[in-house]
């Protein structure tokens, strides 16, 4: 069975370190699922989620020029779902609607892609070096105009 990104197999928890575990796989061969792929919760110890001989269902997630096989046990789960957010029924007797006595305006929603966030980014790096070079020539003037 020939295995490649994107499969989803079982394989065998044979090793646990601080970083991660490994993991033997069909055809002899072994990976490695890091800490940061064995939940979708912070994981403090690798101990409390694996054990030496557990058997896994893993994702290859990446294979290097080496032939390293990187595995991900959370991306072969459906990741769990979000909480709802909990529902403000307003200050009005009969709920709904905005809440009574808040006058102030809505926060900017905040930017969702990683292409808008890089946007908001390079337009405030900006701002602030264009500020940071305008306080340096104001500095530089030796007896400047007030």
């Amino acid at each position: 069975m020939e295995f490649g990104v994107g499969s989803v197999i079982e394989g065998k928890v044979t090793g646990i370190t601080k970083f991660g575990a490994f993991v033997s796989l069909p055809e002899g061969k072994s990976g490695l699922v890091h800490i940061s792929e064995i939940a979708y919760t912070y994981v403090n110890d690798v101990k409390d989620y694996l054990q030496e001989g557990q058997d896994v269902k893993v994702k290859v997630i990446g294979i290097d020029e080496n032939g390293r096989i990187n595995l991900s046990i959370k991306k072969a789960q459906d990741p769990p779902p979000r909480p709802a957010a909990p529902r403000q029924g307003g200050g009005r007797p009969g709920g709904g609607g905005r809440p009574m006595g808040f006058t102030g305006q809505r926060k900017p929603a905040e930017p969702t892609t990683f292409e808008d966030r890089l946007k908001q980014f390079m337009q405030s790096s900006d701002s602030k070096l264009s500020e940071m070079k305008m306080n340096e020539r104001k500095g530089s003037r030796r007896g400047g105009r007030k």
